[in-house]
């Protein structure tokens, strides 16, 4: 069974990053964290369908705090919306200070949205037909 948060979120992804992912000012680079909001969202769609998907827009993501080298990263998804050809996941994302592990801090949120594909890349139905 999936570790559920409180809000009714799944964790989708945990990971520690390492220097090789830091910016110039020694935080972790924004691109390495929305590359895991995008592969987190992508995990959490795929509960809701078998079928290849793609995604098409990152709503606004805000950094309201830092992600350091060491800290445990937490990332949490829910599924919004499911529409014909497209799943709406919310992806939340907290760290886990390594310097005191039971602090826990969010940094940000976001809103990906992904749509089903057929093998010619063409939208597809989210749930397949009975």
């Amino acid at each position: 069974m999936e570790p559920t948060s409180a809000r009714g979120e799944i964790l989708a992804m945990r990971t520690s990053l390492l220097p090789r992912d830091t910016n110039g000012a020694g935080t972790i680079f924004g691109g390495v964290i929305l590359s895991m909001i995008d592969m987190a969202g992508a995990v959490v769609a795929r509960e809701a369908t078998r079928r290849r998907i793609v995604t098409v827009a990152m709503k606004e993501v805000k950094f309201i705090a830092p992600v350091y080298v060491g800290d445990l990263v937490n990332l949490w998804g829910k599924i919004i919306r499911i529409g014909t050809t497209s799943i709406r996941v919310q992806i939340r994302v907290e760290v886990e200070r390594f310097t005191d592990c039971r602090s826990r801090v969010e940094v940000t949120t976001a809103e990906v949205v992904y749509v089903a594909i057929d093998e010619q890349g063409k939208p597809v139905p989210v749930r397949a037909p009975t």
